[in-house]
């Protein structure tokens, strides 16, 4: 059995989860709804405020979809009940981000300011000029847009300027040493 796959995923107050028979999977609960299509060979059954993962053989296949699929329920079942959120900070001399309406306008240090338009079910929020705060219900999504966010101007390891998650740690060089 699979580690992750064979954990049922507990169904929080408030959340409904339904299943259709070409294994289409609805999670609607407070903060939104997420519709997901799942392998076919995978079994889903919702029973008493579980959902249950099964698959049919041992075949190296069922076995690697039998852990993703209970994986991607959960993190369907979190977002539609908690949320996502991915935070980045902007490190270096000039560099800050503003909202202008919903989108993102940042100074990287280009000759031109860099405009990030959300994808639909993310929002922005700015914790001062160099917080960004990416939220949405599809963890797939937030972590896509922080991502995107993040390859404009990624960490350079001699002063750390650029653009990091705020719980990357970013491995630091020295310098070349002066005669």
């Amino acid at each position: 059995m699979s580690r992750v796959g064979k954990m049922p995923i507990a169904i929080p107050a408030g959340v409904t989860v339904t299943v259709t028979p070409e294994n289409v999977v609805t999670v609607k609960g407070p903060k939104g709804e997420l519709v997901k299509a799942m392998h076919k060979d995978i079994n889903i059954a919702v029973e008493d405020a579980q959902v249950v993962v099964t698959r049919p053989s041992d075949v190296k296949e069922h076995r690697a979809l039998h852990g993703l699929t209970r994986a991607l329920l959960n993190n369907m079942v979190v977002g539609v009940s908690q949320g996502f959120s991915k935070t980045l900070e902007l490190n270096g001399v000039g560099y800050r981000a503003q909202l202008q309406g919903k989108k993102l306008v940042m100074n990287l240090g280009y000759s031109h300011p860099v405009e990030v338009e959300p994808v639909d079910g993310v929002d922005f929020k700015l914790d001062g000029t160099t917080k960004v705060i990416v939220e949405g219900i599809d963890k797939e999504k937030v972590g896509a847009v922080a991502a995107n966010i993040r390859s404009w101007r990624k960490p350079e390891p001699y002063k750390g300027k650029g653009i990091k998650y705020s719980d990357e740690v970013i491995r630091r060089k020295e310098g070349k040493t002066g005669k």
